[in-house]
C-alpha cells in the first residue's frame, strides 16, 4: 500500500467520495466523521498526512488541528502530521486562521480532485524531507540536499530564498502557486498585507534560469501568482 490518509469529514458523500478515489489511487485511507474518532485513528493507525474538514459536529477542523500540533497527556500521536484543511470557509480569515493553528495546507471547497492530490503529494514530499532528493524539470535539475541548480548542465547560483522558491514552485511546475501560498510556505508571512518581496525574488529569479531573453521559467500568472513552466 501507499502513505495513510486519513480523511476527516463529516459530509457522507464528500466521505465517501475522497475514501473511494484515494484509495483507487494507491492510498491507504482510514475515515472519521467526528473529531473523538479522527483522535483515535491518527494515535492508532499513524497516517502519514490528514485531510480535514473545517466543520465537524463535536469539534471545528480548526480546533481540532491545534489540538493535533499540542498534543495531550497520555496520547502519543505524531504532532509533525502533515494536515490539509478542506473547507467551504475561503475567507482570507480563515485560511489564515487554518494555517494558525498548524495547517500544511488549506484547499477551498468544492475542490478539483486531482489538484488536490497533487497539493497532498506535495505536502508528502515536502514532510519527507530533501536527503538524497532532485527535482528536474525539463533542463532545470535542483540537488536539494547539496542546494545546487544547474540549467543545461550549467550551476546557477541563488540566494538562499530564490532556491526556497524555486523548489516550491517545482514541487508542482504546472500549477499556479497564489502569491499568499508563496508568501507563507517560503517566508512564513501569516498576514496577507501587500509586499513586493515575492514578485522582486520571482523576477531576479527568472533572470537567473532563463538564457538569452527566453521565458521558460518562473511564469507571471496576472492576477494570481506564479508557475514554474507552462502547462503542457
Amino acid at each position: 500500500m501507499g502513505e495513510a490518509v486519513l480523511v476527516v469529514e463529516y459530509e457522507e458523500p464528500t466521505r465517501e467520495f475522497l475514501s473511494r478515489q484515494l484509495a483507487d489511487d494507491g492510498f491507504e485511507v482510514f475515515a472519521a466523521d467526528r473529531a473523538v474518532a479522527a483522535l483515535e485513528l491518527v494515535e492508532s493507525t499513524r497516517p502519514d498526512l490528514v485531510l480535514l474538514g473545517a466543520i465537524l459536529p463535536d469539534s471545528s477542523g480548526f480546533e481540532l488541528c491545534g489540538r493535533l500540533r499540542a498534543g495531550e497527556p497520555g496520547r502519543a500521536w505524531n504532532r509533525d502530521v502533515p494536515v490539509i484543511m478542506v473547507s467551504t470557509r475561503g475567507d482570507p480569515v480563515d485560511r489564515v486562521r487554518g494555517f494558525a493553528r498548524g495547517a500544511d495546507d488549506y484547499v477551498i471547497k468544492p475542490f478539483v480532485y486531482e489538484e488536490l492530490v497533487a497539493r497532498m503529494r506535495a505536502v508528502l514530499r515536502r514532510a519527507a524531507g530533501p536527503q538524497h532528493r532532485r527535482l528536474a524539470v525539463h533542463d532545470l535539475e535542483i540537488d536539494l540536499a547539496s542546494r545546487v541548480v544547474r540549467v543545461g548542465g550549467q550551476a546557477v547560483r541563488l540566494s538562499a530564498k530564490e532556491f526556497d522558491l524555486l523548489v516550491a514552485l517545482a514541487e508542482d511546475p504546472e500549477r499556479v502557486f497564489r502569491k499568499d501560498d508563496l508568501l507563507r510556505d517560503v517566508w512564513g508571512f501569516r498576514s496577507l498585507g501587500r509586499t513586493r518581496t515575492l514578485d522582486s525574488h520571482a523576477s531576479r529569479l527568472r533572470r537567473k534560469l532563463n538564457r538569452e531573453g527566453q521565458a521558460a521559467y518562473v511564469l507571471n500568472v496576472w492576477g494570481v501568482g506564479y508557475r514554474l513552466v507552462a502547462a503542457a
